[in-house]
């Protein structure tokens, strides 16, 4: 039970970073969040879309493994393994602040995930 509702929270985190990337990346909220000047958002915007479509893929990937049920762990297991390899990647090369909002919530759920 507490593997699937962290796996569920990775997945809504990443349902944000979705709206947030494709959809509110030059907006006020956008900004803020990503500590962004309005010129480079906009100059970026194509992008980030493009990065937020992937974000939804790891969402989708982990809200399918967990429809499958019992037989879904593998898919799980798969996905959680990208958002923590992403979030380390983002940790290192983008801002910090990835590693805490990304990874570790995917770290978390991988552990919960084999102590089944």
């Amino acid at each position: 039970m507490l593997a699937n509702i962290l796996v569920a929270v990775v997945a809504v985190i990443h349902l944000y970073i979705l709206v947030l990337e494709m959809f509110l990346w030059d907006t006020k909220t956008g900004r803020k969040a990503f500590n962004l000047s309005a010129d480079f958002a906009r100059e970026t915007r194509v992008l980030a879309a493009n990065q937020g479509l992937y974000n939804g893929f790891l969402a989708a990937g982990l809200l399918w493994g967990l429809w499958l049920g019992a037989s879904g762990v593998q898919v799980l297991f798969f996905f959680l393994l990208c958002v923590l390899v992403a979030g380390i990647f983002g940790a290192v090369t983008a801002s910090r602040k990835i590693l805490y909002v990304q990874a570790l919530p995917a770290l978390l759920a991988l552990i919960a995930l084999l102590a089944r």
